[in-house]
Formats: C-alpha cells, sequence, structure tokens
C-alpha cells in the first residue's frame, strides 16, 4: 500500500515520492531540478527511484 501512494504522489508531485522513499539526499535535489526542468522527466526519475527502492 505504501508503494501505491509512493508512486501516486510521484505523479502529482514528483519530489515528494522520492522524499517519502530516499529522504534529503542527491537524489530528492536531482529530482527537484529535473521537475523544474520538465515535469515528465521529474516524474520518471521519481517513478525509477521508487521501483528501485522498493525491492
Amino acid at each position: 500500500m505504501t508503494n501505491f501512494l509512493r508512486v501516486l504522489l510521484a505523479i502529482l508531485l514528483p519530489p515528494i515520492g522520492v522524499f517519502l522513499t530516499v529522504g534529503i539526499g542527491g537524489q530528492f535535489w536531482l529530482n527537484i531540478l529535473l521537475t523544474l526542468l520538465g515535469y515528465v522527466p521529474g516524474v520518471v526519475h521519481a517513478a525509477w527511484v521508487i521501483a528501485r527502492r522498493s525491492r
């Protein structure tokens, strides 16, 4: 259930999904940068981080 919530938040606000998965760190700041450069790259990166950490 928590992964579903993370993915849903990653679609709506990508940095929040990454923050809930890895906290404040390099991946979080990278996701903020990607989201500012374009919404879709931020969503893709957030989904990748969540999928990678959920294994």
